[in-house]
């Protein structure tokens, strides 16, 4: 029981970390003022649930942020802040669900209060105002811009990719006894036509959604000057469909309508439902990044060759994939909350299954071939 409240003591207080620094963060007053009063309650839940473990332990002490909500604030700058709003709700949807369970396991009805914390953060995530892009990453993979942190996820798995890939391409060449020469060769064609092949892939997709979304506005723009009224009959049939009343959403379509830059921009909000954030992003940006992380996991298994050879190189090649395989399933433990060690050990034994594997391959290769 006791080891239950720590483990919610802990939750509550980074819970209450993240809205004061987002707090901070967020450029809207409002919004601001919505994560300060968030903060304070969740201050407030986790004194309370301090008292109920002061009655099993009263030496216990109120826990700082963990190390992981401290980490999490400091790549927020640089990849943006999304992942953590993300984080956050998804927290906030498992208090509320763990919230209503108990109820009903004790007879109670749920009174729909229970999911005020989960209502407002998705009211928040769909107009924040935070400093999202801090840097180039902040583009790669623009094509699934959503709060969620994608930034720094696809950083995570691109070079996730490039370094199984091409430790299992390295492993295999190495599985048939060819050259050193040979298996570093193939290692670097490996990096460099997985990282083009990923970049152009990038800019394929980044490109397409821009130029997609860009005539998918003028065609709107064009309609809006032909028809206007009728344009605005169609916002008010999708506020209706987001629970207005009629009054209320020919109201706010009226006020929309007063000039065409706010009617344009509510349209492509409401009717596309396209982020203009996103128009601002740069194919060349996204495709650099995703060669840039693609190379640097491709790069690990490929660097022992370069100064060794024989069964040593294999060995460091290994040793250097694994620590970086380790490292790859410890970050993805931000977005999990698993330990850093299972999510970690896990990373190896699937990147090292696949390396296995594709040895035994190369040896059964090269043994054919030799015979």
């Amino acid at each position: 029981m006791q080891k239950q409240l720590e483990e919610q003591i802990q939750t509550e207080v980074d819970t209450a970390f993240f809205y004061k620094k987002l707090a901070a963060l967020t450029k809207d007053e409002t919004t601001s003022k919505i994560f300060e009063k968030l903060s304070a309650i969740e201050d407030s839940h986790a004194q309370n649930m301090l008292a109920k473990i002061h009655s099993m332990s009263p030496e216990f002490l109120m826990p700082p942020p963990s190390r992981r909500a401290n980490v999490q604030i400091k790549l927020g700058k640089v990849f943006g802040y999304d992942f953590i709003l993300s984080s956050l709700t998804d927290t906030e949807k498992q208090i509320a669900h763990a919230t209503i369970r108990g109820k009903l396991n004790v007879g109670e009805k749920p009174n729909g209060f229970e999911t005020n914390h989960l209502q407002i953060m998705q009211e928040v995530t769909k107009r924040h105002s935070l400093p999202i892009t801090g840097s180039i990453i902040s583009k790669f993979e623009g094509r699934h811009k959503s709060v969620g942190g994608n930034a720094l996820r696809a950083a995570v798995l691109g070079a996730n990719d490039g370094l199984v890939s091409n430790m299992s391409l390295v492993m295999g060449v190495a599985g048939a006894a060819v050259s050193n020469g040979t298996i570093l060769l193939t290692g670097i064609a490996g990096l460099l036509a997985g990282a083009i092949s990923m970049a152009l892939g990038e800019w394929l997709s980044v490109q397409s959604s821009i130029e997609l979304h860009q005539k998918q506005i003028a065609l709107e723009a064009e309609e809006m000057e032909s028809s206007p009224e009728q344009e605005r009959q169609e916002l008010v049939l999708l506020y209706q469909a987001k629970g207005m009343d009629f009054a209320a959403a020919e109201a706010l379509s009226h006020k929309v309508f007063e000039n065409k830059e706010t009617a344009l921009d509510a349209i492509i909000k409401e009717e596309l439902n396209i982020d203009k954030d996103e128009l601002s992003g740069s194919a060349w940006e996204a495709a650099i990044a995703s060669f840039v992380l693609f190379a640097f996991g491709a790069v690990l298994p490929v660097l022992p060759f370069m100064f060794t050879s024989g069964e040593t190189a294999i060995l460091l090649s290994l040793s250097f994939s694994v620590v970086g395989l380790f490292v790859i399933g410890a970050s993805i433990t931000l977005f999990t909350g698993k330990s850093v060690w299972f999510s970690g050990l896990r990373q190896v034994f699937f990147g090292l299954t696949a390396a296995l594997i594709t040895y035994g391959i190369g040896r059964l290769i090269g043994v054919s071939i030799a015979g």
